[in-house]
């Protein structure tokens, strides 16, 4: 899914958490795990050091390599435990006082959090506490799950930790931080990825496996779907206060956020796209002469298409990787050359040529449409697009930041209306059994999805309390049906 600077035309990130427990110079480790999870979020970044005495925190606007780095930074977050998070808004808004990790002083001693995901019931839950005195330094729905450990009745941490978590609905992947422990947890449904490593006996818990990768870890396991775990100088321990529940772990993980290198689940990322690619082929066949990815989250589908179809693979396109996120377009005219800021044909590549184009999604529709545009100007004869996921009908109210429903394009256009939009001769999209089948081989069980399927289904797999002030007993999936 190409992205085009202030059009919001595409599903922006969500966000990282990185913690390690038992490492000398901690926050240097932190660093270069949020380097590989940088792709999660690009607006800011913080890190959480306690170094046996006091806690030391350091948040800031910007990337990883453009804060982190900096040895007079590090040398500001000593010890040999640390959380971190990098950061993109889906709630709460940007501003410094929203970067996590978020840290507060107990009554027992200080706590840090970092939290991918969203809560669903944050809102509800913040003006409860608000009515009992609580006072919010943050827009931020993190920041509630803080209150309810602060002002819950039970004797230990980790008991008030548990009785927070039990009150929340939606998705979350959490990293904490005490003065003696370290604490993981998953939301009960398990929609947002969180694994566990090991390096040289310190633990560590991470959004994907590629940030163990990048520090020499090794993979230990996935955390379980509602599973708490809590790591101290003796070791590690599990918690699971939930009832058992199937899995709806996050389909979109597979289609796009998680980096190509990660095994998620128990499943390669690349391979995973490749044989969604593969069913897009079998699904979706047309007469062309290569098939062309939209770089760069367009490309291991785009293999696995070319592979099945028997066509070439050909660079039709090429990313510029040097534009920054930030890019001023101050009139209409250059605003409008946006797409070539990032994106060039490669001519002599597809003139006179039938063009396949394989990308991820389609959102608004704005950016594929001068993505085809840049390519018919190219010369080629003519364009096919296909689209390695089903069509994306809902919001995501999990952690993604998507625009709302009626903007987007699949909403409240046909496909056949959407291949006019986007100007293309023909227009395909993968079906929900083709992704099923490229995930899991299995297929989906109508009775019981396997995944969290919600932006291609609405079929929401959690209240939404926030949504819905008269019931807060209403499945998002009726929310969605009435509007």
């Amino acid at each position: 899914m190409a992205e085009l600077e202030n059009e919001g035309d595409a599903f922006r990130d969500e966000c990282g958490v990185f913690g390690i427990f038992g490492k000398a110079d901690a926050s240097a480790v932190v660093t270069l795990g949020l380097h590989a999870l940088q792709h999660r979020g690009q607006e800011a970044a913080g890190i959480v050091s306690y170094d046996g005495s006091q806690f030391s925190i350091e948040r800031h606007v910007g990337l990883i390599g453009d804060t982190f780095t900096k040895q007079s930074v590090l040398d500001r977050l000593p010890g040999s435990r640390a959380i971190g998070h990098t950061r993109y808004s889906t709630t709460g808004g940007e501003g410094l006082r929203n970067v996590q990790p978020l840290f507060a002083e107990f009554e027992g001693g200080g706590f840090a959090i970092s939290h991918n995901g969203n809560i669903t019931n944050a809102l509800t839950k913040q003006r409860e506490l608000q009515q009992r005195g609580a006072i919010f330094s943050s827009t931020s729905d993190t920041e509630t799950l803080l209150h309810l450990i602060a002002v819950s009745d039970r004797r230990l941490l980790v008991d008030k930790f548990i009785d927070a978590i039990t009150q929340l609905e939606g998705a979350y992947s959490l990293v904490g931080m005490s003065g003696k422990k370290m604490i993981g947890a998953r939301d009960p449904l398990g929609i947002r990825p969180l694994v566990l490593g090991d390096l040289d006996g310190a633990y560590i818990l991470a959004s994907e496996t590629c940030a163990l990768d990048i520090i020499g870890a090794r993979y230990v396991r996935d955390i379980k779907p509602g599973e708490i775990i809590v790591i101290t100088d003796e070791g590690l321990e599990s918690h699971f206060p939930f009832g058992p529940s199937d899995s709806r772990f996050c389909i979109f993980e597979y289609v796009y956020f998680a980096r190509p290198d990660s095994t998620v689940e128990g499943r390669n990322v690349y391979d995973v796209r490749k044989k969604i690619g593969a069913e897009l082929a079998k699904e979706s066949p047309v007469e062309a002469d290569m098939v062309v990815p939209v770089p760069d989250s367009g490309t291991p589908a785009a293999i696995g298409f070319a592979q099945q179809a028997g066509l070439p693979f050909d660079l039709g396109i090429i990313r510029n990787h040097y534009v920054g996120r930030t890019f001023i377009q101050p009139t209409t005219s250059i605003r409008h050359m946006g797409v070539k800021l990032k994106h060039n044909a490669n001519k002599t590549t597809i003139a006179g040529k039938k063009v396949i184009l394989v990308d991820d999604s389609i959102v608004r529709g704005t950016t594929s449409q001068k993505i085809v545009q840049l390519v018919r100007d190219a010369g080629a004869a003519e364009v096919h697009m296909r689209i390695a996921s089903p069509p994306t009908t809902a919001s995501c109210f999990y952690g993604v930041d998507t625009p709302e429903k009626s903007k987007l394009l699949a909403s409240r256009m046909s496909v056949e209306e959407m291949c006019d939009f986007i100007r293309v001769d023909t227009l395909s999209f993968l079906s929900m059994d083709g992704l099923y089948r490229a995930v899991n081989e299995s297929g989906r069980n109508q009775n019981c999805p396997q995944f969290c399927d919600a932006c291609f289904t609405g079929d929401y797999p959690t209240a939404l309390t926030d949504r819905d002030g008269t019931d807060a007993t209403r499945t998002l999936s009726l929310l969605a049906n009435n509007g």
